[in-house]
């Protein structure tokens, strides 16, 4: 897309925005009639964007045309699944319908999905007040009634910045953030939130500095110390946040959340026996212990003891029949085989209309992996695919965009760019960055390069991604990122000290050999940031057969991130733009790239891991052929695979389901004929 197309777009983006706008003062002028033409134009328009719906809606009920009111709200709701405001107008129009039950559990949702509707709060609590339901529900009247009390006290603009922040308003709420305390510096709430956005932009650095000074200046305030240790556990600095923990737990030993915190940072740190004991404390003491039990069976997947996993992942579900994640959590150990039982029961749970959404499509992928197991393909596909629509809708992922920021990278980062920085950035060799799809094997060739004496296995590195987004600069929704072309702009400096930061920040999950991993998948799109910062770094591309990769990929349930592979035209899309940004790299960056195809390192193992090391600098060990002995933690879904002797059934496994994969056929076009099946 070109500067011009970019301006266009962005112009476009605006002129819908101000027609918004005036549609909602309209609104709030008392003009329904004259608010619900104006939205209804921008529907028309953009049929896809959420607002419109949300505000006929509205307009709707105002009018006294319940009907209306509620298929504008199906569409919303179809649109967006978790738009909070969407189920708190469904309480209203429940609410003056007089059915009051209805409309609390349409609050309830709505609050489930921000905590900061205080409009939805007090309309719960005066329906669990009135005469209907007074007896019903104690604890959610409790519980409403100490929200409202602590929505109440922050000053209106941080109740609003609150708001935007659970509902995606990042720079709006930023704004507003900065804008308070520019009038009231070192207000603790407002740094708090700030640093919540700064989490939510991925600004991580900036996130933990503002609730460091925040702590300096309220070493009380535990919400604060709270948030800044899920910070430090996402930059991955679990020391730290262990510290943190505990000073939580020194504060208040009883607390069910701060007790929680350090069970989780000892777990990250390989204790797994004091984060178990504290987790086996903890069922005891808290309502619904499945969460804990979820957390139980990660811990003791992660270190390896997979009957231990299963059993606690069965309990989770005990505690909760359609706790979801934990049925997805045992079929994502990949060994597991359901019973009949479980099947019926997860059939069950699936197709309950009151399962919630995030339960349901958890349910939908563990119940394709069921079936796929009994050999019931097209049963099997069709769970994988309900469960990929049911994730999907609460996305906000458009393939386009990222062909653009692929296309984009092809431009700026050309022969001449890393011609003119020749002898720049930082002279280590220590990185070996394995990049690529998801499910394209490339946990398997980090468990290889770390069974060797010289390199420590780490884990999927977010720090890349972090300073690509820092280079982009903060900006508004559908604004430009200066990133890639800021990259021209830098100086040979600069890309050292870019290159000595991110060293300094993985230094944490080192043991003291040569050479680390960094097998974050997403890397591939950053190669050209990579390059510029470590010309000596090895990089490793782990690739896989389109269809095998792209349907492996739709089976999976990810924890976070990977968007486009819940469907199959999104997938396929992907797969060609991987394909044509990585033989870019190959053409820019000659021999500082090593292709690794799945599918032959299964034929010629031994032959492939030669390669590979060789290609690493590193001398070649026996224990490279042994891996799957290899006692390290391993987080992805790949885990308890790579804890086996090497599978070489699985490559054509996808055949099974070749009759659904037309859609991703198409999306594919020519990339399959560089791969015919």
């Amino acid at each position: 897309m070109c500067p011009t197309d970019i301006e266009s777009a962005m112009t476009t983006a605006q002129g819908w925005e101000v027609r918004l706008a005036r549609a909602e003062q309209t609104l709030r002028r008392g003009d329904v009639s004259g608010a619900a033409a104006q939205a209804r134009e921008l529907s028309i328009q953009e049929p896809r964007r959420e607002a419109p719906h949300y505000l006929l809606a509205v307009c709707a009920r105002y009018a006294k045309q319940p009907e209306d009111a509620h298929a504008h709200l199906r569409r919303l709701l179809e649109l967006a699944p978790e738009h909070a405001r969407g189920f708190q107008e469904l309480g209203h129009l429940y609410r003056d319908t007089a059915a009051p039950a209805a409309a609390v559990a349409a609050y309830r949702q709505a609050v489930s999905f921000n905590p900061a509707l205080l409009t939805a709060w007090r309309a719960m609590l005066d329906l669990l007040n009135s005469a209907q339901i007074r007896q019903q529900n104690p604890e959610l009247r409790a519980q409403a009634a100490r929200q409202i009390d602590r929505l109440s006290s922050l000053p209106r603009e941080l109740l609003a910045v609150t708001s935007n922040l659970y509902e995606g308003k990042l720079f709006r709420g930023e704004q507003v953030c900065r804008s308070f305390l520019q009038r009231q510096p070192h207000h603790p709430e407002a740094m708090r939130l700030l640093a919540q956005l700064g989490l939510k932009l991925g600004i991580l650095d900036d996130a933990e500095f503002l609730l460091e000074s925040c702590l300096e200046l309220y070493p009380d305030f535990q919400r604060a110390r709270l948030d800044l240790v899920d910070v430090l556990h996402r930059r991955q600095k679990y020391r730290l946040a262990l510290t943190q923990a505990e000073q939580l737990v020194a504060a208040d030993p009883v607390s069910p959340a701060h007790r929680v915190a350090l069970a989780n940072e000892n777990m990250a740190l390989g204790r797994y026996e004091a984060a178990l004991e504290a987790y086996r404390q903890l069922l005891a003491e808290v309502p619904d212990p499945a969460g804990i039990y979820l957390a139980i069976g990660h811990a003791q997947k992660t270190r390896g003891s997979g009957e231990e996993a299963v059993s606690a992942y069965r309990q989770a579900y005990a505690a909760r029949p359609d706790f979801g994640d934990a049925y997805w959590s045992l079929a994502n150990l990949k060994t597991y085989r359901f019973t009949a039982g479980e099947i019926t029961r997860m059939t069950r749970g699936a197709q309950n209309s009151a399962t919630g959404r995030v339960d349901r499509y958890h349910l939908c992928f563990a119940l394709g992996k069921a079936e796929e197991d009994r050999g019931a393909y097209d049963l099997a596909f069709d769970w994988y695919r309900q469960g990929n629509a049911l994730k999907r809708a609460g996305l906000d992922y458009r393939a386009e965009r990222v062909t653009q920021e692929m296309q984009q990278q092809q431009v700026i980062c050309d022969r001449p760019l890393f011609d003119s920085f020749t002898g720049g950035g930082s002279p280590a060799r220590d990185p070996i960055f394995i990049v690529g799809l998801p499910r394209a094997g490339s946990t398997l060739l980090e468990q290889i390069l770390s069974a060797h004496s010289q390199v420590d296995g780490t884990f999927e590195l977010p720090n890349v991604l972090a300073i690509a987004h820092r280079l982009g600069g903060r900006r508004r929704t559908g604004e430009a990122s200066k990133y890639p072309a800021i990259l021209a702009d830098l100086t040979p400096e600069r890309l050292q000290q870019l290159g000595e930061h991110y060293l300094a920040e993985t230094a944490v999950y080192r043991e003291g050999a040569a050479f680390f991993t960094d097998k974050m998948p997403n890397n591939f799109r950053h190669l050209g940031l990579i390059a510029l910062m470590f010309p000596n770094a090895r990089i490793v591309d782990a690739r896989r057969h389109p269809m095998a990769c792209c349907f492996s990929g739709f089976k999976q349930l990810f924890a976070e991130g990977q968007e486009f592979s819940y469907s199959l035209e999104d997938l396929g899309h992907y797969y060609r733009d991987y394909l044509k940004l990585m033989d870019h790299w190959h053409t820019v960056l000659p021999g500082r790239i090593h292709c690794v195809q799945h599918e032959t390192l299964l034929e010629d193992f031994e032959g492939q891991v030669r390669a590979l090391l060789d290609f690493c600098g590193l001398p070649f060990e026996d224990g490279c052929l042994s891996f799957h002995t290899s006692r390290r933690s391993v987080r992805t879904a790949s885990a308890e695979q790579v804890r086996q002797p090497l599978q070489r059934g699985g490559t054509q496994h996808w055949r099974h389901f070749s009759a659904h994969l037309d859609p991703l056929r198409d999306a594919l076009g020519d990339v399959l004929n560089r791969y015919p099946e």
